[in-house]
C-alpha cells in the first residue's frame, strides 16, 4: 500500500488531485471553526464544556453536529455542513418516484440529471434557510444545549443583545451567513467531484466525521478509564472489518448479449454481470429511523420537564432515551422497513429487464422480460434481508456503548453506526477511484 502511495504521488496529474483535494478540505476545516457573526464565541465554548460535564444529552442534534465536525453546535459559518444537501437529496430522489416530471428528467441522461442537481441545490437553499433560523432560534431559548447553559449560568448568552444592532437584524444577518456557508460547502464539495479525488460531498462528511475522533476518543479515555478505551479500540477496528466485508460483497448476475448484426459489423456476444450489493439502500435507512426517532424527544421539548403527565413521562423513559429496550428495537425494526422501503424505490427491476430486452441482453436459462423483472426482484428481495439486519445491528451497536459506559454524553459516539458506515463506505469508494487512475498507468494499487 505504501507503494501505491508512492506511485500516486509520483504521478503529476494525480499528485495535484491529491493536493486540491487536501487544499479543499483544509478550507472547509477553517470555516468550521470560524464563528458566525453576531455569536459569542466564549460563551459557545463554556456551554459546550458545562454540557460535557453534565452528561447533557441533545438527542439528534448530536448527530447533526457529528456530521458538521462539531460545527453546529459552534454556530460556525459552516455550521449546517452537508446535512442540507444530502437531506435535499434524498426528497428528490424520493419525489422522482412520484412525479412523472422528474422521472422523465432521470431517464434522459446527462442532461436530465444536470436539471435535477440544479433543483436539488435550489432546495438544499431552502432547507438550510429553516435549518438556520430553528436552530438559531433554538440557540435564543437555550434549547440547543438542552437549557444545561441557562440553568448552570442564566447570564450565559449565545448571541448577545449589546451588540449594538437590532436583534433582527444580528439574527438575519447570522441566518443568512450560515444559509451562504451552506452554499460554500456545496461548491467545495462540486470542486473536490471536478477537480480532486473522490466524491465531493461524501469526502467532505468523511473529514467532519474524522474531525471528531480524536477528542471523542481521549473523552472516553478520561472518563471511563484506560481499560475501556483499549477494548473500545479493538471492538472499533473489529466493528470496520465487518462492515468492509458486507460493504464489498454482492450477488452477480450473469448477463449474456446476443450478437446483432447492425450494417456491416457484428456487435454483441459479450458476457458480463449486474452487482447487487448486500447493503444495497446505504447508510439511508438509518437517517430515516434517525429522524423519526427524533420526533418523541422533539414532542417533549415543549413541555417543562419537572411537570410531565403519565404518557409523556412513559414517552421520555421507553421513545426518548437511547438505553431503553423499547427505544432499541423500535430502531432496529424502523432500519428493517426503511431499507426495504428505500430498495423499493431506487432498483426497479421491470426497469432494468426491460433494458437488458432492448439491448439484447438476458440471464442464462431466464427468458427476457417479465420472468427476468421476477427473478430480479426475488434476488433483491433475498439479499436485502441480511443487508437491513447489517444495518441494524451496526446502528445499534452505539445505544449498547452508551450503556455499558454508563454514558449519556456518547449520544455523538463517533465510532459506531452511522458515522462507521460512511467512513468506510467513501474510503473503499475513494481508493478504488485512486486505484482505477493507477492501474490505468499500470501501476500497482491499493486493493492488490
Amino acid at each position: 500500500m505504501l507503494s501505491a502511495f508512492t506511485s500516486a504521488f509520483r504521478t503529476p496529474d494525480l499528485r495535484k488531485k491529491l493536493l486540491f483535494t487536501v487544499f479543499i478540505i483544509a478550507l472547509y476545516r477553517l470555516g468550521a471553526t470560524l464563528p458566525s457573526p453576531g455569536v459569542s464565541y466564549t460563551n459557545v465554548q463554556r456551554c459546550i464544556d458545562i454540557v460535557n460535564s453534565q452528561n447533557a444529552d441533545n438527542g439528534v442534534l448530536n448527530l447533526l453536529n457529528l456530521f458538521s465536525g462539531g460545527a453546529l453546535l459552534q454556530l460556525s459559518v459552516f455550521a449546517l455542513g452537508i446535512m442540507p444537501y444530502i437531506t435535499a437529496s434524498i426528497i428528490l430522489q424520493l419525489l422522482t418516484v412520484v412525479i412523472p416530471r422528474l422521472e422523465q428528467l432521470r431517464k434522459e441522461g446527462q442532461s436530465g440529471q444536470a436539471k435535477i442537481t440544479q433543483y436539488t441545490r435550489y432546495l438544499t437553499l431552502g432547507l438550510a434557510v429553516l435549518q438556520s433560523s430553528a436552530f438559531v432560534a433554538l440557540a435564543r431559548t437555550g434549547q440547543l444545549f438542552n437549557n444545561a447553559c441557562d440553568q448552570n449560568d442564566p447570564t450565559l448568552q449565545i448571541i448577545p443583545e449589546n451588540t449594538g444592532l437590532p436583534m433582527w437584524l444580528t439574527l438575519s444577518i447570522l441566518v443568512l451567513t450560515m444559509t451562504a456557508g451552506t452554499g460554500m460547502v456545496m461548491w467545495l464539495g462540486e470542486l473536490i467531484t471536478d477537480r480532486g479525488v473522490g466524491n465531493g460531498m461524501s469526502v467532505l462528511i468523511f473529514t467532519s466525521i474524522a474531525a471528531r475522533l480524536p477528542g471523542e476518543g481521549w473523552t472516553i479515555k478520561e472518563s471511563s478509564g484506560v481499560g475501556k478505551f483499549v477494548l473500545v479500540i479493538l471492538l472499533v477496528l473489529v466493528i470496520i472489518g465487518l462492515v468492509v466485508f458486507i460493504e464489498q460483497a454482492q450477488r452477480r448476475i450473469p448477463v449474456q448479449y446476443a450478437k446483432r448484426m447492425i450494417g456491416r459489423r457484428m456487435y454483441g456476444g459479450t458476457s458480463t454481470y449486474i452487482p447487487l450489493k448486500v447493503n444495497q439502500a446505504g447508510v439511508v435507512p438509518v437517517i430515516f429511523a434517525s429522524s423519526l426517532l427524533y420526533l418523541p424527544q422533539l414532542y417533549l421539548q415543549f413541555f417543562d420537564p419537572n411537570n410531565l403527565k403519565g404518557y409523556q413521562i412513559w414517552i421520555q423513559k421507553w421513545l426518548a432515551d437511547p438505553t431503553s429496550e423499547l427505544y432499541i428495537g423500535v430502531y432496529f425494526l424502523m432500519i428493517i422497513f426503511f431499507t426495504y422501503f428505500y430498495v423499493s424505490i431506487t432498483f426497479n427491476p421491470t426497469e432494468v429487464a426491460d433494458n437488458m430486452k432492448k439491448y439484447g441482453g438476458f440471464v442464462p436459462g431466464i427468458r427476457p422480460g417479465k420472468p427476468t423483472a421476477d427473478y430480479l426482484d426475488f434476488i433483491l428481495s433475498r439479499i436485502t434481508l441480511p443487508g437491513a439486519l447489517y444495518l441494524g445491528l451496526i446502528s445499534v451497536l452505539p445505544n449498547f456503548f452508551f450503556i455499558w459506559l454508563d454514558q449519556q454524553q456518547y449520544q455523538n459516539f463517533p465510532f459506531g453506526g452511522t458515522a462507521v458506515l460512511i467512513m468506510v463506505g467513501v474510503g473503499l469508494e475513494t481508493v478504488k477511484q485512486i486505484e482505477s487512475q493507477l492501474m490505468q498507468r499500470n501501476y500497482e494499487g491499493f486493493l492488490r
